[in-house]
């Protein structure tokens, strides 16, 4: 699909979706009732694989989930200062670290081949977890990966940090099975 056919999908998506005729049931009158702010019960850091329908895996609406994706679920400075913000500024008490199994970006970096761009930068961020590790060790490579991004916001100061040792947050680790829908969270 080209980029004039795949613009030309998502205007057709949104038009059913503001005319009320989404598959999804989600309407664009349901998000209008969240114009005046939003009150999230989770933040979610997950991967921008377009396997991992964040909001479908937990059943939820509009306005129920913070979301923050990067490929390989990655802690960056923005992707923090989301997080942070979720916390401090709605009110979320929980956030979930969610890996999946099969990730392409976890399975780049265990290659250990080059990458151009900023794809480098994204391999870099997702090697220290993975070290010791090869190509046939994704499944291991995902749960470290999740493990270490956990512990990296976990020691965000002083946002997270204090969120944290005051009780008003928790960061859990966890990970989606492509195959069978379950997501696994993981030793907290």
């Amino acid at each position: 699909m080209g980029p004039d056919q795949a613009l030309a999908r998502l205007k057709a998506g949104n038009l059913r979706f503001t005319s009320g005729q989404s598959p999804s049931g989600v309407t664009g009158t349901q998000l209008a009732s969240l114009v005046d702010g939003q009150a999230p019960f989770a933040c979610v850091l997950g991967c921008a694989d377009s396997r991992v329908p964040v909001e479908q895996l937990f059943d939820v609406g509009p306005g129920e989930l913070f979301v923050v994706r990067v490929a390989g679920n990655v802690t960056t400075p923005e992707v923090s200062a989301s997080i942070e913000f979720a916390v401090e500024l709605l009110g979320v008490q929980l956030v979930l670290v969610l890996g999946h199994e099969d990730c392409g970006a976890v399975s780049a970096a265990l290659s250990g081949m080059p990458a151009p761009g900023n794809i480098a930068q994204l391999l870099a961020a997702l090697t220290p977890p993975l070290q010791g590790l090869g190509p046939r060790d994704l499944a291991e490579g995902v749960r470290r990966n999740v493990h270490h991004v956990v512990a990296a916001l976990r020691a965000d100061e002083p946002v997270l940090a204090t969120a944290i040792r005051e009780g008003r947050a928790r960061v859990v680790p966890a990970v989606y099975h492509l195959r069978t829908g379950q997501v696994d969270v993981l030793g907290h």
